[in-house]
């Protein structure tokens, strides 16, 4: 996921400091064929130059749902430009030494023949009032990226309705995280980043602790049959169940050294940030489906 210089605001609650930005799936993953929505960004800054990456979630063909901040370019504003990729193995063939991808064009192109069909570009986009996590744990933490090439796939995303999880259960629902993250490998304990869109299972913890207050949805991470997010999964979505309805995007990580803390989501299941979607997707916001 992005810069890991993004902190928490030291004190705030006194529980900020060993939280960051989360970014891969780890642990008890699988490869994800099944969510052609979910793809990999990479943003670019002014000049054109690749800055970070992240993932996310196509709502229409047109209308891509991250976090505040990936778009955010740090200084008010928003990234200048974007590209994604929606195959799994979108970075998979990356050459260190070229520092690109020979078949998808990861990060600095689209292959020959990909443009509007698994890539798109993209220098509009949306952040919910993201700066760098303040008002914690009302972070903001939700972007918007319009894509200039509409990508035709057979299922889109849908948006939870305001206040789905609002009274829920902690033991009568799960979650379902996708994204482009690093892995954490368990036996070796080692990191590595294959760029592939990986899947897992995770369950709810707390909804309403301090770090999370209506907001956030704190998930249980690695262990057992469970999988959660780390650096490069930013952005991308928290669905509930094994549906495609999505409740969250993946927001940051608390002691999350080697991928293992515990994973926090930033709701999209309420009011303002489903009007804040609404608003900037223009007239495809007719198409979003909201369950």
């Amino acid at each position: 996921m992005r810069r890991l210089k993004f902190a928490l605001v030291a004190g705030l609650l006194g529980v900020m400091a060993a939280a960051a930005p989360a970014a891969a799936i780890t642990n008890t993953y699988t490869k994800d064929f099944e969510h052609e929505f979910v793809g990999l960004i990479v943003f670019y800054n002014a000049d054109g130059e690749f800055d970070h990456r992240c993932s996310g979630s196509l709502l229409t063909p047109t209308v891509f749902l991250t976090a505040g901040h990936c778009t955010d370019d740090e200084a008010g504003g928003v990234m200048s430009s974007a590209r994604v990729y929606f195959t799994q193995d979108a970075g998979a063939h990356y050459d260190p030494a070229t520092e690109q991808d020979p078949v998808s064009g990861y990060p600095d192109f689209c292959a020959a023949g990909t443009l509007g069909v698994t890539c798109a570009t993209s220098d509009e986009m949306y952040d919910y009032g993201f700066d760098n996590f303040a008002g914690f744990p009302n972070t903001r933490d939700v972007g918007l990226v319009i894509l200039d090439q509409p990508i035709e796939i057979d299922e889109y995303a849908s948006l939870a309705h305001a206040g789905t999880l609002d009274g829920i259960k902690k033991n009568s629902v799960f979650f379902t995280v996708s994204g482009y993250g690093i892995s954490h490998l368990a036996k070796s304990g080692a990191t590595i980043s294959f760029r592939e869109r990986l899947q897992a299972v995770s369950t709810l913890v707390n909804l309403h602790s301090p770090y999370n207050d209506g907001f956030n949805i704190q998930a249980q991470g690695n262990g057992g049959k469970r999988g959660g997010t780390c650096s490069g999964d930013s952005g991308g979505p928290i669905l509930l169940n094994d549906t495609n309805i999505i409740v969250g995007v993946t927001s940051f990580g608390k002691s999350n050294a080697g991928c293992r803390g515990t994973d926090y989501y930033y709701r999209t299941d309420r009011e303002p940030v489903i009007d804040f979607i609404l608003a900037n997707a223009g007239d495809a916001g007719d198409d979003i489906v909201i369950d």
